[in-house]
């Protein structure tokens, strides 16, 4: 088994990929934090919209789902939290460890108004699920064309 030792310089490398991806794709994440400036957890986050809700998937295997926390405010989604993960009771030495544990927090601009008061939060297997409805007005409609 080859290791290969992780570098801040490699952390950087992947903030200035996820800055491309913000630039092209009309910069949808509010902010994230550099992983080289911070230790903290990544937090990877799927987004679908759908005409009738936005719907965020993060991967968050062991966290306790009472330490997440999800605010909405004004049109910015903020999901954040903290992995603990607890030391090894062995004395034997440590190899390998690459699962991270620490804070992490992640915040989205929503494009279009949203019900704020019908947002839900699932937890199951590691995964969590926000479901956020958009506001009536922000609804797609079919207008219905009048022959005069």
């Amino acid at each position: 088994m080859r290791m290969i030792r992780w570098t801040p310089a490699a952390a950087t490398q992947l903030s200035d990929v996820h800055r491309e991806f913000d630039r092209l794709f009309g910069n949808f994440a509010v902010a994230r934090p550099s992983a080289a400036a911070c230790d903290c957890v990544s937090l990877p986050v799927d987004i679908e919209e759908t005409t009738e809700a936005y719907v965020l998937t993060a991967d968050l295997p062991g966290v306790d789902p009472k330490a997440i926390k999800i605010t909405l405010e004004s049109d910015v989604l903020k999901i954040s939290g903290e992995r603990r993960i607890p030391k090894s009771a062995t004395d034997g030495a440590q190899h390998l460890s690459e699962r991270a544990s620490g804070a992490f927090e992640r915040a989205f601009r929503l494009t279009l108004p949203v019900s704020g008061d019908q947002v839900k939060a699932t937890y199951r297997d590691g995964v969590l699920t926000v479901h956020v409805p958009k506001a009536e007005q922000a609804k797609a409609r079919e207008i219905e064309v009048r022959v005069v």
